[in-house]
């Protein structure tokens, strides 16, 4: 091995171990203010699974890098400079006091409120970077949005945001090319979703972007790859995401967390996405089969 590439692997792991300890470091002296009384309350919890958090992210970037499978390299990459962003922010809230003041939903809704307009352009530019760039599931920032605004409010801003970054995302694919959608997602990723939307691009995409765990971001890149047309893409994200949005947070608002039945509607619904999400996964070209059997047998209908 040439002493180059020996150089490069030995950058690489280093940058990922100091990750690492910047989501940790950041996010223990945040702790270390113990300024809200949760914080107090679980103070040995908290620390414990900050470290093991950010060791188990630095293991498996390295162990990911090691063994070549550099879509889930890359993706455990950003998920750790999203975490030190969090720990960044984390400490300064901490250290400013700031954190202390906002120790319920009604109180960091106010606080929001004071902030303007520029509370909700920021929530709008992360719903954006979240599609485009960070590896962010939708459900966690629409959750997070629920607390902060309120569910009508929270999916206002969600949907613009989201329609915007999809809608960017697809021209990347349509624009750019295949190449930069490459960069961007990764090529094991991108070959492995293309295989599976091979001659379904239509009908399965749209099926797709309607449940949760699917990597959006990624099928908005393959959306502009694949000879999806510009105005059924606009029309379909535009239905689909509204539905998604506004479903997903009225559901945080309505069904809650601090009740034994709250919890047990949470886990069944989580266990339906799961299935269904394996069900579009395996029976992809079955379903896709079916839908336009039923297409087809409609519009002879409407023909007679």
């Amino acid at each position: 091995m040439k002493r180059t590439e020996v150089l490069k692997h030995c950058i690489n792991v280093l940058a990922v171990a100091l990750m690492g300890a910047i989501a940790f470091l950041f996010t223990a002296y945040g702790l270390l203010y113990k300024n809200v009384g949760f914080i107090v309350d679980n103070f040995n919890t908290l620390m414990s699974l900050a470290a093991g958090f950010s060791l188990f992210a630095v293991v498996a970037a390295i162990l990911f890098y090691i063994c070549g499978k550099q879509s889930l390299y890359r993706l455990t990459v950003c998920i750790m400079v999203f975490a030190d962003i969090c720990a960044v922010v984390f400490f300064t809230l901490c250290a400013t006091g700031l954190f202390g003041k906002i120790n319920s939903v009604e109180a960091l809704r106010q606080y929001i409120q004071q902030a303007g307009k520029l509370a909700a352009l920021i929530f709008i530019l992360f719903s954006f970077l979240q599609v485009v760039l960070l590896p962010v599931p939708g459900s966690i920032a629409v959750a997070a949005g629920t607390a902060m605004f309120g569910p009508f409010k929270c999916s206002v801003y969600s949907f613009i945001g989201i329609v915007l970054g999809s809608v960017t995302a697809f021209a990347v694919g349509r624009l750019v090319g295949y190449k930069a959608v490459c960069w961007i997602v990764g090529q094991d990723s991108l070959d492995k979703w293309q295989e599976k939307l091979k001659g379904k691009d239509y009908l399965i995409l749209s099926l797709m972007f309607l449940l949760p765990l699917f990597p959006d971001d990624i099928l908005c890149f393959i959306a502009g790859l694949s000879s999806m047309t510009w105005p059924y893409f606009i029309v379909m994200i535009t239905v689909t995401r509204a539905i998604s949005v506004f479903t997903t947070a009225y559901s945080f608002e309505l069904i809650p967390f601090t009740t034994w039945w709250g919890i047990l509607i949470w886990v069944v619904l989580l266990a339906l996405v799961a299935v269904s999400f394996w069900l579009v996964c395996k029976y992809s070209t079955e379903i896709d089969n079916f839908l336009k059997k039923k297409l087809k047998i409609k519009s002879k209908k409407q023909g007679e």
